[in-house]
């Protein structure tokens, strides 16, 4: 039945309004990302108990586009000088990407009863959406691929912020300090923020991958490191982009079954684990070699969604290029090579 348009908006107010109480609640609990966490705790927990939230649909690529004005503020010369040192740790992450694809297909299929190709896409960390419409259209079960990103994701949201907090001495409320208040942003300063945002429909026209992202970063690359502003996103817009991302993580639970969410659930977990656990061996790795700092490297390595992870960064007030250039690299990389890569393990997953 299609809704009315007035009472689809209807619905993701009032779904984004709901996920708003949670982060407020976390916020006062003084949890580590409490916007971002909050909302999609709040939310998953309804969606399982089958209430009718509205997911923020098109909302959540215009606050991925935030984000990524929010990055191409963090590029600025001393960053650009660093690009050599970052050579050695983005090749070890396409070693990485392939290899721990690999493995945890491998898991997927031998310990989860997935298919091989469901197994691949599910395993391949090259951003939700592109990957279930890739193994869709290659013959595996989208729902399953969908599932399992959307359990790995909110499990590494979820572990990340609290890590830090606890062995990295990580306190909250980071982003107020380091964005500022809406009212300290002066009206052409915001005005050349608000242009930015045209990266998202010129990178679709191009078909860019992640292009809600990499398009209004890319602008703001181009005007923050020429100097014509150094303005940042006030914080108020970067809480909103947090409460609707995680708002967005747990409306992907609506209309599943909460014994399907379950047994997935079981099966992502170990996958995820495994995948965290790489992540740290390959930033320790890449740490030891290059000298480069293990917080950052973890973040890069680590396999969460790019809107996440950059929130993360952004949040801890680690290397936020740093992180969103590889987390980036990871994207590209899987959207244009998993067929290949696909076909080049096929035979081992069968």
């Amino acid at each position: 039945m299609n809704v009315p348009r007035p009472a689809l908006i209807a619905g993701i107010i009032g779904t984004l309004a709901f996920g708003a109480v949670g982060g407020a609640v976390f916020d006062w609990l003084t949890v580590p990302l409490a916007w971002l966490i909050g909302a999609m705790v709040i939310t998953t927990a309804a969606a399982l108990t089958g209430a009718p939230l509205k997911g923020p649909g098109q909302l959540r690529n215009v606050m991925i586009g935030v984000l990524g004005i929010m990055l191409g503020s963090a590029f600025t010369s001393d960053a650009l000088d660093n690009l050599g040192q970052w050579l050695s740790s983005l090749s070890v992450l396409l070693a990485f990407i392939v290899a721990v694809t690999t493995v945890v297909a491998l898991y997927l299929v031998r310990i989860g009863g997935y298919d091989p190709i469901s197994a691949f896409f599910s395993a391949s960390p090259g951003g939700l959406a592109t990957m279930v419409v890739m193994g869709g259209e290659m013959g595996g079960d989208e729902r399953s691929i969908a599932l399992t990103h959307s359990i790995r994701v909110m499990l590494t949201v979820l572990v990340i912020p609290f890590w830090f907090r606890f062995f990295h001495g990580y306190e909250p409320g980071g982003l107020a300090a380091i964005f500022g208040d809406i009212g300290d942003i002066a009206g052409r300063d915001l005005m050349i923020l608000l242009l930015c945002g045209l990266g998202y429909p010129l990178a679709r026209l191009l078909r860019l991958p992640a292009a809600p992202m990499l398009g209004p970063m890319a602008l703001s690359v181009a005007v923050h490191l020429s100097g014509v502003t150094e303005a940042k996103p006030p914080a108020e817009i970067v809480n909103l982009a947090q409460v609707v991302i995680g708002t967005s993580i747990g409306c992907r639970f609506v209309n599943i079954p909460v014994m399907r969410v379950l047994k997935v659930l079981m099966v992502s977990a170990g996958a995820t684990c495994f995948m965290l656990a790489l992540a740290v061996a390959a930033a320790l790795g890449v740490e030891a070699a290059t000298g480069l700092p293990f917080p950052a490297l973890w973040l890069a390595f680590a396999p969460g969604g790019l809107a996440e992870m950059t929130l993360i960064s952004l949040a801890m007030g680690i290397d936020t290029a740093f992180v969103s250039t590889h987390h980036l690299l990871r994207v590209v990389f899987m959207v244009t090579a998993a067929p290949l890569v696909f076909a080049l393990i096929r035979k081992r997953l069968s």
